[in-house]
């Protein structure tokens, strides 16, 4: 994490900046219970991955946020 902030705080002010709000974001967290992919969703993460991680699934979600086919 940050010093002096957490990953939502970090993702609202990349959002929150017209500089920055198109740059996705994927939060890739250990954080998997029930109500944290909502969490992270409305905090404006573009996407959401638990960990452990597989690289295939990392990669896809990748070209989804991005619009690849």
């Amino acid at each position: 994490m940050p010093p002096g902030m957490d990953g939502f705080e970090a993702t609202r002010q990349i959002k929150a900046d017209p500089a920055t709000s198109n740059i996705p974001i994927i939060a890739l967290t250990a954080k998997a219970m029930r109500g944290d992919r909502e969490k992270v969703l409305e905090a404006g993460c573009d996407d959401y991955i638990a960990k452990p991680i597989e690289t295939l699934k990392v990669m896809e979600k990748i070209k989804n946020v991005l619009g690849e086919p």
